[in-house]
């Protein structure tokens, strides 16, 4: 007899995938559909929330046939995170275009909280720094365009939201959101787990315009609209993509770290919620955020890079050749000969948040040619890494194991110099898709599928790199030249601070 099927949905800035798994765990079916991107400014980045809306149902149609989709018994939803829309509560229409979490066109406000002194409280409630990545400057930004904005949303005419948010609108009842994406939008206590009064008056943002918060099991409105599968299938489970790799890596108590390299990178790992009394906790730099919530809040350190696949992309550009003529050209280079490249194209996120940040590339004489170029540019994602690692290490949180992926990490070049930059084993996973892997088996955890027990022994294959022979010599080499070359794209003289060593 067929046995029982769960959907996961994982909503991504450039695509929307669906997959299909069972009861072991395995994928047996997968579809992809593309969402558009555009730059109306230098620095702006949108969407359009009738094309996300669309992505999910066409990569939810070509996933199922008529026979699978009858034995979906739980929906699993992963979404980006910090992105933010303004809907119609009653009709569901959005009325705003979607600001991405790439966006960076609401730095003036973010400015301008900091020169009024708001920036500690922020950062102490949040757990977050002030930067345009996160929702709240995006929401306030829309809201000032929107017409009769702030009227319509005090009256709780209107919804402000992340797009789990959005997307579980279209599923009808009242709005919610997903606790995890709400620590996202920087009006949510992380350590209370609830939106807070004192943030929302900062931000100025009516709480009658935020959806109710809802655990990560929910409960959430039952999936609808979503042909082939039949309406009424329970949404058993959603988080927040990087939260939602975290938890598929297995990752259920402190110590192991997870670093999902993709355009950008994120790294995360989880926290014991009773050594934390605020969003301060831990160094300057790393931010604290709400992984997920099932009996009651797990906690985790993150910390967010802006470029990391984008800086091999942008360099296999500039010399004009594909990213894996990129990779070929950087094996051959035993090092970087002294390049040393900061791809702060948009500025620095964790663990500096300097916004002022520049990119530049360092190092150059007559004899270097293009294979240290390449490795420097493979070498940026490593030294980002190691900042954050450091930055973690510096807050007293654990750092066992580094437990890696996305395309990225298929490089084993790249994965051995992180090993050796970090100094603890680099795992990668054989398990692709993590994102939506992670919320299907919370999904099939809802469903009584799984256990607790059940995922954290599950085999997630993969391969192990450790720290070589010479690594302390080479680290220490590698991020001192590191630290200047830092120092110089954040208009800083060499040796005015501690260098990352």
């Amino acid at each position: 007899m067929a046995g029982p099927l769960l959907l996961a949905i994982d909503q991504g800035t450039s695509s929307t995938k669906a997959l299909v798994v069972d009861a072991s765990g395995a994928v047996v079916a997968r579809a992809q559909a593309s969402v558009s991107l555009a730059t109306p400014e230098p620095g702006w980045v949108e969407q359009d929330a009738e094309d996300i809306w669309g992505s999910v149902r066409r990569a939810v149609s070509e996933a199922l046939d008529a026979q699978t989709a009858k034995r979906i018994v739980s929906v699993g939803l992963s979404t980006q995170r910090e992105s933010c829309v303004i809907w119609d509560r009653r009709s569901g229409e959005a009325l705003t275009p979607v600001l991405s979490w790439q966006d960076q066109r609401t730095e003036p406000i973010c400015a301008s909280l900091r020169k009024n002194g708001h920036e500690a409280t922020v950062r102490r409630k949040s757990g977050l720094p002030l930067d345009p990545m996160f929702s709240a400057a995006k929401a306030r930004w829309l809201l000032d365009k929107l017409p009769h904005g702030q009227a319509r949303a005090k009256a709780g005419e209107v919804c402000i939201g992340t797009i789990d948010a959005f997307l579980l609108s279209r599923f009808g009842g009242e709005a919610i959101v997903e606790a995890g994406n709400a620590s996202r939008t920087q009006l949510f206590d992380v350590v209370q787990a609830a939106w807070d009064e004192e943030l929302l008056a900062i931000f100025d943002i009516p709480l009658a315009a935020l959806p109710r918060i809802v655990a990560s099991i929910g409960p959430f409105p039952r999936a609808r609209g979503l042909a082939p599968l039949p309406d009424g299938v329970p949404v058993g489970a959603v988080l927040a993509d990087s939260h939602s790799a975290l938890f598929a890596h297995g990752v259920f108590a402190p110590g192991p770290v997870k670093a999902t390299q993709g355009t950008g990178s994120s790294l995360m790992g989880l926290v014991e919620r009773g050594s934390v009394r605020d969003g301060n906790a831990g160094a300057p730099g790393v931010c604290l955020t709400l992984a997920w919530q099932l009996d009651s809040p797990t906690l985790a350190y993150e910390g967010n890079i802006r470029s990391a696949g984008s800086t091999l992309v942008w360099a296999a550009e500039l010399l004009g050749i594909t990213t894996n003529e990129l990779a070929d050209l950087a094996l051959s280079a035993p090092d970087a000969r002294g390049v040393v490249l900061v791809p702060a194209f948009g500025g620095l996120a964790a663990p500096w948040w300097d916004a002022n940040a520049v990119a530049t590339a360092t190092g150059f004489s007559f004899g270097v040619t293009r294979a240290p170029f390449a490795r420097a540019a493979l070498d940026s994602i490593a030294h980002q890494i190691a900042d954050v690692v450091d930055a973690f290490r510096a807050s007293g949180a654990p750092v066992a194991r580094l437990l890696v992926d996305g395309g990225p990490t298929r490089n084993d070049q790249l994965m051995q110099f992180e090993a050796d930059m970090v100094g603890v084993p680099v795992e990668r996973t054989s398990v692709a898709e993590l994102s939506a892997m992670g919320v299907a088996q919370l999904a099939g955890l809802s469903a009584g599928l799984f256990t607790l027990e059940s995922l954290g022994q599950m085999d997630r294959g993969g391969e192990r790199f450790t720290p070589g022979a010479a690594s302390a010599a080479i680290r220490a080499k590698e991020r001192r030249a590191w630290g200047e070359a830092l120092a110089r794209a954040r208009g800083e003289a060499i040796g005015s601070r501690d260098l990352p060593i």
